[in-house]
């Protein structure tokens, strides 16, 4: 069975899994990818073939992928990896 396609429900689904079960993942985006210093809050808001939106501490905070994901497993395993590259604190 195919993945699903990456549209604004499956964004919708995967923000909402991310910021419920892993808010400490979507801040540690925002410092290393995003390089902010000592961010207070960061919410994914939106997953998008190109790039992920996060707000951070009320400011929009774009980060690209390396790649165009193709469907909602690309999606996971991408967050999935750029979260395993980060240095563990």
């Amino acid at each position: 069975m195919a993945a699903d396609p990456l549209t604004p429900a499956v964004s919708d689904r995967i923000c909402r899994h991310m910021n419920k079960d892993h808010a400490e993942a979507v801040l540690a985006f925002s410092c290393h990818y995003g390089g902010l210093k000592n961010p207070v809050s960061a919410t994914l808001l939106r997953v998008e073939t190109e790039q992920m939106v996060l707000a951070v501490d009320g400011t929009e905070l774009v980060i690209g992928f390396d790649h165009p994901l193709s469907d909602s497993e690309d999606a996971h395993r991408t967050l999935v990896a750029m979260l395993k590259a980060m240095p563990q604190t």
